[in-house]
Protein backbone atom coordinates (compact mmCIF):
# COMPACT_ATOMS: atom_id res chain seq x y z
CA UNK A 1 0.00 0.00 0.00
CA UNK A 2 1.26 3.44 -1.00
CA UNK A 3 0.69 6.46 1.29
CA UNK A 4 0.44 9.80 -0.50
CA UNK A 5 0.88 13.01 1.52
CA UNK A 6 0.20 16.52 0.18
CA UNK A 7 2.97 18.84 1.26
CA UNK A 8 2.22 22.63 1.45
CA UNK A 9 3.67 24.67 -1.27
CA UNK A 10 6.38 27.08 -0.19
CA UNK A 11 7.50 30.20 -1.91
CA UNK A 12 10.84 30.11 -3.48
CA UNK A 13 13.22 31.93 -1.26
CA UNK A 14 15.85 33.94 -2.93
CA UNK A 15 19.24 33.39 -1.54
CA UNK A 16 20.80 36.74 -0.82
CA UNK A 17 24.43 37.39 -0.28
CA UNK A 18 25.55 37.60 3.24
CA UNK A 19 24.89 40.96 4.82
CA UNK A 20 22.06 41.90 2.41
CA UNK A 21 18.68 42.60 4.02
CA UNK A 22 15.30 42.08 2.39
CA UNK A 23 15.01 45.75 1.41
CA UNK A 24 18.52 46.16 0.18
CA UNK A 25 19.30 46.43 -3.48
CA UNK A 26 22.21 44.07 -3.47
CA UNK A 27 25.47 43.25 -1.80
CA UNK A 28 26.45 46.91 -1.72
CA UNK A 29 23.24 48.07 0.05
CA UNK A 30 23.84 46.55 3.45
CA UNK A 31 24.43 50.00 4.96
CA UNK A 32 21.02 51.29 3.71
CA UNK A 33 22.56 53.66 1.18
CA UNK A 34 21.05 52.00 -1.89
CA UNK A 35 17.50 51.47 -3.16
CA UNK A 36 16.37 49.92 0.11
CA UNK A 37 17.58 52.91 2.08
CA UNK A 38 15.76 55.30 -0.22
CA UNK A 39 12.54 53.31 0.21
CA UNK A 40 12.92 53.47 3.98
CA UNK A 41 13.35 57.21 3.89
CA UNK A 42 10.26 57.65 1.69
CA UNK A 43 8.21 55.52 4.06
CA UNK A 44 9.41 57.59 6.98
CA UNK A 45 8.43 60.84 5.28
CA UNK A 46 4.96 59.51 4.40
CA UNK A 47 4.47 58.32 7.96
CA UNK A 48 5.48 61.74 9.23
CA UNK A 49 2.92 63.44 7.03
CA UNK A 50 0.21 61.05 8.14
CA UNK A 51 1.03 61.72 11.75
CA UNK A 52 0.77 65.56 11.36
CA UNK A 53 -1.25 66.96 14.24
CA UNK A 54 -4.83 68.15 13.60
CA UNK A 55 -3.96 71.14 15.74
CA UNK A 56 -1.93 72.31 12.74
CA UNK A 57 -4.03 71.17 9.78
CA UNK A 58 -7.41 72.48 11.01
CA UNK A 59 -6.28 76.08 11.77
CA UNK A 60 -4.30 76.16 8.53
CA UNK A 61 -7.39 75.13 6.56
CA UNK A 62 -9.51 77.75 8.31
CA UNK A 63 -6.99 80.50 7.60
CA UNK A 64 -6.72 79.46 3.94
CA UNK A 65 -10.50 79.50 3.61
CA UNK A 66 -10.76 82.95 5.18
CA UNK A 67 -8.11 84.32 2.84
CA UNK A 68 -9.94 82.86 -0.15
CA UNK A 69 -13.22 84.45 0.97
CA UNK A 70 -11.56 87.81 1.63
CA UNK A 71 -10.07 87.83 -1.87
CA UNK A 72 -12.86 86.27 -3.92
CA UNK A 73 -15.84 88.11 -2.39
CA UNK A 74 -14.78 91.65 -3.44
CA UNK A 75 -13.74 90.37 -6.85
CA UNK A 76 -17.14 88.73 -7.35
CA UNK A 77 -19.03 91.85 -6.24
CA UNK A 78 -16.87 94.05 -8.47
CA UNK A 79 -17.63 91.81 -11.44
CA UNK A 80 -21.37 92.05 -10.71
CA UNK A 81 -21.14 95.85 -10.52
CA UNK A 82 -19.32 95.95 -13.85
CA UNK A 83 -21.88 93.60 -15.43
CA UNK A 84 -24.86 95.61 -14.14
CA UNK A 85 -23.32 98.86 -15.41
CA UNK A 86 -23.20 97.43 -18.92
CA UNK A 87 -26.95 96.84 -19.03
CA UNK A 88 -29.73 99.33 -19.74
CA UNK A 89 -32.93 97.84 -18.31
CA UNK A 90 -36.17 99.43 -19.51
CA UNK A 91 -39.13 97.21 -18.59
CA UNK A 92 -42.59 98.75 -18.48
CA UNK A 93 -42.93 99.95 -14.89
CA UNK A 94 -45.11 102.00 -12.60
CA UNK A 95 -42.61 104.84 -12.21
CA UNK A 96 -39.15 106.10 -13.07
CA UNK A 97 -36.99 106.84 -10.01
CA UNK A 98 -34.41 109.61 -10.40
CA UNK A 99 -31.83 109.38 -7.63
CA UNK A 100 -30.70 112.70 -6.26
CA UNK A 101 -27.49 114.56 -6.90
CA UNK A 102 -26.30 118.04 -5.98
CA UNK A 103 -28.30 121.14 -6.78
CA UNK A 104 -27.13 124.72 -6.57
CA UNK A 105 -29.71 127.19 -5.28
CA UNK A 106 -32.50 125.34 -7.04
CA UNK A 107 -30.65 124.49 -10.25
CA UNK A 108 -29.53 120.95 -11.09
CA UNK A 109 -25.83 120.17 -11.02
CA UNK A 110 -24.48 118.60 -14.24
CA UNK A 111 -24.82 115.13 -12.73
CA UNK A 112 -28.44 115.70 -11.68
CA UNK A 113 -29.27 117.29 -15.04
CA UNK A 114 -27.93 114.25 -16.93
CA UNK A 115 -30.13 112.01 -14.81
CA UNK A 116 -33.20 114.20 -15.38
CA UNK A 117 -32.63 114.25 -19.12
CA UNK A 118 -32.31 110.48 -19.18
CA UNK A 119 -35.48 110.07 -17.11
CA UNK A 120 -37.31 112.44 -19.45
CA UNK A 121 -36.32 110.29 -22.42
CA UNK A 122 -37.55 107.13 -20.66
CA UNK A 123 -40.83 108.88 -19.88
CA UNK A 124 -41.30 109.97 -23.48
CA UNK A 125 -40.48 106.44 -24.65
CA UNK A 126 -43.36 105.13 -22.55
CA UNK A 127 -41.28 103.18 -20.03
CA UNK A 128 -43.43 104.48 -17.15
CA UNK A 129 -46.32 106.94 -16.76
CA UNK A 130 -44.82 108.75 -13.75
CA UNK A 131 -41.48 110.05 -12.48
CA UNK A 132 -40.30 110.17 -8.87
CA UNK A 133 -37.46 112.54 -8.01
CA UNK A 134 -35.53 111.78 -4.85
CA UNK A 135 -33.17 113.55 -2.47
CA UNK A 136 -33.06 115.91 0.47
CA UNK A 137 -30.81 118.91 0.96
CA UNK A 138 -27.42 119.57 2.47
CA UNK A 139 -27.07 121.75 5.57
CA UNK A 140 -27.51 125.38 4.59
CA UNK A 141 -29.31 124.65 1.30
CA UNK A 142 -32.64 126.29 0.53
CA UNK A 143 -33.75 123.73 -2.03
CA UNK A 144 -33.97 119.96 -2.05
CA UNK A 145 -32.61 117.71 -4.78
CA UNK A 146 -36.07 116.21 -5.27
CA UNK A 147 -37.79 119.58 -5.56
CA UNK A 148 -35.16 120.89 -7.95
CA UNK A 149 -35.51 117.81 -10.14
CA UNK A 150 -39.30 117.99 -10.17
CA UNK A 151 -39.26 121.66 -11.14
CA UNK A 152 -36.82 121.02 -14.00
CA UNK A 153 -38.93 118.17 -15.40
CA UNK A 154 -42.06 120.31 -15.34
CA UNK A 155 -40.58 123.59 -16.53
CA UNK A 156 -37.86 122.39 -18.91
CA UNK A 157 -39.12 118.93 -19.82
CA UNK A 158 -42.79 119.68 -20.19
CA UNK A 159 -43.93 116.78 -18.01
CA UNK A 160 -47.37 117.39 -16.44
CA UNK A 161 -47.09 118.30 -12.77
CA UNK A 162 -49.51 115.51 -11.91
CA UNK A 163 -47.01 112.97 -13.27
CA UNK A 164 -43.97 114.06 -11.25
CA UNK A 165 -43.66 113.26 -7.54
CA UNK A 166 -40.93 114.64 -5.30
CA UNK A 167 -39.61 112.68 -2.31
CA UNK A 168 -37.40 115.28 -0.58
CA UNK A 169 -35.82 112.85 1.85
CA UNK A 170 -32.34 111.41 2.17
CA UNK A 171 -28.70 112.35 1.91
CA UNK A 172 -27.67 108.83 0.94
CA UNK A 173 -29.17 106.10 -1.21
CA UNK A 174 -30.48 103.94 1.61
CA UNK A 175 -32.36 106.74 3.34
CA UNK A 176 -33.84 107.84 0.02
CA UNK A 177 -34.91 104.34 -0.97
CA UNK A 178 -36.74 103.84 2.30
CA UNK A 179 -38.72 107.00 1.57
CA UNK A 180 -39.34 105.95 -2.04
CA UNK A 181 -40.67 102.59 -0.84
CA UNK A 182 -43.27 104.42 1.27
CA UNK A 183 -44.20 106.61 -1.72
CA UNK A 184 -44.69 103.51 -3.85
CA UNK A 185 -46.93 102.00 -1.17
CA UNK A 186 -49.00 105.17 -1.10
CA UNK A 187 -49.66 104.93 -4.85
CA UNK A 188 -49.97 101.14 -4.82
CA UNK A 189 -46.99 100.86 -7.20
CA UNK A 190 -44.75 97.81 -7.32
CA UNK A 191 -42.16 98.35 -10.07
CA UNK A 192 -39.69 101.09 -10.93
CA UNK A 193 -36.77 101.91 -13.22
CA UNK A 194 -33.89 103.60 -11.39
CA UNK A 195 -31.90 106.33 -13.13
CA UNK A 196 -28.44 106.78 -11.66
CA UNK A 197 -24.76 106.39 -12.55
CA UNK A 198 -23.73 103.06 -14.15
CA UNK A 199 -21.66 101.80 -11.21
CA UNK A 200 -24.41 102.68 -8.73
CA UNK A 201 -27.00 100.44 -10.39
CA UNK A 202 -26.42 97.21 -8.48
CA UNK A 203 -26.45 98.78 -5.01
CA UNK A 204 -29.46 100.99 -5.70
CA UNK A 205 -31.42 98.02 -7.09
CA UNK A 206 -30.63 95.96 -4.01
CA UNK A 207 -31.80 98.73 -1.69
CA UNK A 208 -34.97 99.31 -3.71
CA UNK A 209 -35.82 95.62 -3.70
CA UNK A 210 -35.29 95.47 0.06
CA UNK A 211 -37.92 98.21 0.34
CA UNK A 212 -40.54 96.36 -1.69
CA UNK A 213 -39.82 97.70 -5.18
CA UNK A 214 -39.35 95.39 -8.17
CA UNK A 215 -36.46 97.44 -9.54
CA UNK A 216 -34.54 97.75 -12.79
CA UNK A 217 -31.69 100.15 -13.58
CA UNK A 218 -31.24 102.41 -16.60
CA UNK A 219 -27.95 104.27 -16.09
CA UNK A 220 -26.80 107.53 -17.57
CA UNK A 221 -23.77 107.46 -19.87
CA UNK A 222 -22.41 110.92 -19.08
CA UNK A 223 -20.38 112.36 -16.27
CA UNK A 224 -17.07 111.86 -14.46
CA UNK A 225 -17.82 108.26 -13.55
CA UNK A 226 -17.57 107.10 -17.17
CA UNK A 227 -14.86 109.37 -18.55
CA UNK A 228 -11.74 107.18 -18.35
CA UNK A 229 -10.86 103.61 -17.46
CA UNK A 230 -9.01 104.80 -14.36
CA UNK A 231 -12.08 106.72 -13.22
CA UNK A 232 -14.31 103.73 -13.91
CA UNK A 233 -12.03 101.49 -11.84
CA UNK A 234 -12.13 103.96 -8.95
CA UNK A 235 -15.93 103.97 -8.97
CA UNK A 236 -16.11 100.17 -9.19
CA UNK A 237 -13.81 99.88 -6.15
CA UNK A 238 -15.88 102.46 -4.26
CA UNK A 239 -19.17 100.80 -5.12
CA UNK A 240 -17.78 97.39 -4.16
CA UNK A 241 -17.11 98.73 -0.69
CA UNK A 242 -20.52 100.42 -0.58
CA UNK A 243 -22.36 97.26 -1.62
CA UNK A 244 -20.54 95.09 0.93
CA UNK A 245 -21.10 97.72 3.63
CA UNK A 246 -24.83 97.59 2.97
CA UNK A 247 -25.16 93.81 2.63
CA UNK A 248 -22.95 92.96 5.61
CA UNK A 249 -23.58 95.90 7.95
CA UNK A 250 -26.81 97.45 6.71
CA UNK A 251 -25.10 100.80 6.17
CA UNK A 252 -24.98 103.15 3.21
CA UNK A 253 -22.21 105.40 1.95
CA UNK A 254 -22.46 109.08 1.19
CA UNK A 255 -22.95 110.73 -2.16
CA UNK A 256 -19.97 110.50 -4.57
CA UNK A 257 -17.65 113.48 -4.76
CA UNK A 258 -18.78 114.26 -8.31
CA UNK A 259 -22.23 115.23 -7.05
CA UNK A 260 -21.03 117.86 -4.58
CA UNK A 261 -18.64 119.82 -6.80
CA UNK A 262 -19.40 123.51 -7.05
CA UNK A 263 -20.25 124.86 -10.48
CA UNK A 264 -20.89 128.34 -11.78
CA UNK A 265 -24.53 129.40 -11.61
CA UNK A 266 -25.79 132.24 -13.77
CA UNK A 267 -27.23 134.74 -11.25
CA UNK A 268 -29.51 136.18 -13.91
CA UNK A 269 -31.60 133.04 -13.91
CA UNK A 270 -34.42 132.84 -11.40
CA UNK A 271 -34.48 129.66 -9.29
CA UNK A 272 -37.31 127.19 -9.72
CA UNK A 273 -39.82 126.32 -7.06
CA UNK A 274 -38.59 124.40 -4.08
Amino acid sequence: MTLEVDLPETEHETVRPEGAGPDSGGPGDADGSGRGGRRDRRRARRAGRRRRSPWFTIPASVVAGMIAIAVLTPLTVGARIWYQARHDERPRSDAIIVLGAAQYNGRPSPTLKWRLQHALKLYRDGVAPAIVTVGGKAPGDNYTEAGTGRAWLIQKGGVPASKVFAVPVGRDTLESMKAVGKEFDRHDWSSGVIVTDPWHGLRSKKMAEDNGINAAASPTRSGPSVQTRDTQLQYIVRETGGYLSYVLLGKSVHTPDETIKRVHVDPSESPPNR
